[in-house]
């Protein structure tokens, strides 16, 4: 049994209440929640929390019932675990045990339903603690990702014996992109991060991996979304 997963808190710092904001006619959680909704393979989901308009707003879309998330997991400070290991729980206690946890980002509205289907499958294929999707990264910490050292000089972040002077010859590295993770559920009760059993990736389009955390990038998504649709 698989079960479907979107966290929306309340606030938010960067674009207050965007959880909830419009998106080209229909709240910005319902670009994920259709996705969810659409895919066959879920069997029950889940709106994970503080406030109770999205809260409601999941249950009237035929989300579980599992009430409020709790005080603790709705700080800018909780991370996604104790709200995903919160939401299993809950769910459990009413549908019985899952055999995949699926979550979706409602801040990742560009994500496309093959997106979810390649994760889904390759969950299924490769069995392993968490499939991930990502994208490679806009940024490289053994080509143009700097840090400074304790003069203020700036060296590259992960340097390799004689440098690599061009992009195309750094290892590649991965960005998280469209917010898609498929997590087995007994390695989410018995660990307490992302990392700490074997996660892979599921590589997806950059140009699906846009993730909103600032006006601008509200703005991006926005002009992004209208050419996807054609507007």
């Amino acid at each position: 049994m698989i079960i479907g997963h979107i966290g929306a808190r309340g606030g938010s710092k960067g674009v207050p209440g965007k959880n909830f904001k419009d998106l080209h006619g229909k709240p910005l959680i319902d670009w994920s929640l259709d996705q969810l909704i659409a895919a066959r393979q879920i069997d029950h989901f889940v709106v994970s929390s503080d406030d109770p308009q999205i809260y409601g707003h999941g249950i009237k879309r035929g989300g579980l019932d599992i009430g409020l998330r709790p005080a603790h997991l709705a700080t800018d400070a909780a991370g996604k675990w104790g709200v995903w290991q919160h939401a299993l729980t809950e769910v459990e206690k009413q549908v019985g045990p899952a055999t995949a946890f699926l979550d979706l980002d409602c801040t990742s509205p560009l994500r496309a339903q093959e997106d979810i289907d390649a994760a889904l499958a390759l969950f299924a294929d490769q069995s392993p603690d968490m499939v991930m999707c990502v994208c490679e990264a806009r940024v490289n910490p053994y080509f143009n990702l700097l840090e400074p050292d304790e003069t203020g000089a700036l060296h590259v972040s992960k340097p390799l014996p004689g440098g690599v002077v061009a992009r195309q010859a750094a290892p590649k590295v991965y960005q998280h992109a469209t917010g898609t993770y498929v997590v087995a559920p007994d390695y989410l009760k018995r660990s307490a991060s992302l990392f700490e059993g074997r996660v892979i990736a599921c590589e997806v389009d950059a140009d699906r991996g846009h993730d909103i955390d600032s006006p601008t990038d509200f703005e991006v998504v926005k002009v992004l979304m209208a050419q996807k649709l054609g507007l």
